[in-house]
């Protein structure tokens, strides 16, 4: 496993990420959003050493569907000790595969990441537009067009809280004409303290406006153990 630093994701998610210890710093400005995605020690729920493994798939009518599944190798620092955490992954397999760089002193779940990576390159391969573009308006939608509730999804038979975390960062895109289709994407983030490393699934969906109406293209994350999307708001 490569180590280095991750491919040009959220450069500044990825410095929190590997940071041995993260302080907010009061002179910058996080979204709530910001904050329980990549600023939460969302590892330290891990005894170590441990795998979390998740469910991936694809569905849609844009291209054929697929099931796939990511893994994430988490273990101590320093041998023997609890000192955490160095983290190494692997997100799909065969030709899909991405590869992913080991992170040493992670406290937020790579998993995020190494996730949001891959849709940039879906989105480059669908639209032939930038990463960097699509980098940006994510960034951007998370730090003010994000809407966060408290929902109740499925983790090994029972229903435990969460986070969940909404944004459509195309929506009010200034270059929509050159991927109109796309404009109405999605992006869900699910957390939850209650499921090892923090992270509950994340899903896209691409050209879905009612909820029956098949998407042109879906992809979802669960972790181990965790029940289908969507979760269910709580009262």
């Amino acid at each position: 496993m490569l180590k280095t630093s991750l491919p040009a994701l959220l450069l500044a998610a990825a410095a929190v990420l590997s940071a041995p210890a993260f302080a907010v710093d009061e002179k910058q400005d996080f979204s709530a959003a910001e904050k329980l995605l990549f600023m939460t020690r969302q590892l330290d729920n891990v005894a170590l050493p441990a795998t979390l493994r998740y469910a991936f798939r694809q569905t849609g009518s844009q291209e054929p569907g697929f099931e796939d599944k990511v893994s994430l190798e988490v273990a101590s620092l320093v041998p023997g000790k609890t000192q955490c955490c160095k983290a190494s992954g692997e997100f799909l397999t065969g030709s899909r595969m991405l590869k992913l760089p080991e992170i040493e002193g992670a406290e937020g779940n790579p998993v995020v990441l190494y996730f949001l990576e891959n849709d940039l390159r879906t989105m480059q391969r669908l639209t032939k537009g930038s990463q960097t573009y699509f980098r940006k308006r994510i960034r951007m939608a998370l730090f003010n067009g994000a809407t966060v509730r408290s929902v109740l999804v499925a983790y090994k038979g029972k229903e435990i809280e969460g986070q969940e975390i909404l944004i459509s960062p195309y929506l009010d895109d200034p270059n929509r004409a050159k991927f109109e289709k796309y404009l109405g994407k999605q992006y869900r983030f699910v957390l939850s303290p209650a499921v090892p490393g923090g992270v509950y699934g994340i899903q896209t969906t691409i050209g879905a406006k009612l909820p029956d109406q098949v998407p042109l293209m879906q992809q979802e994350m669960l972790i181990e153990g965790a029940s289908a999307f969507p979760p269910k708001a709580l009262p």
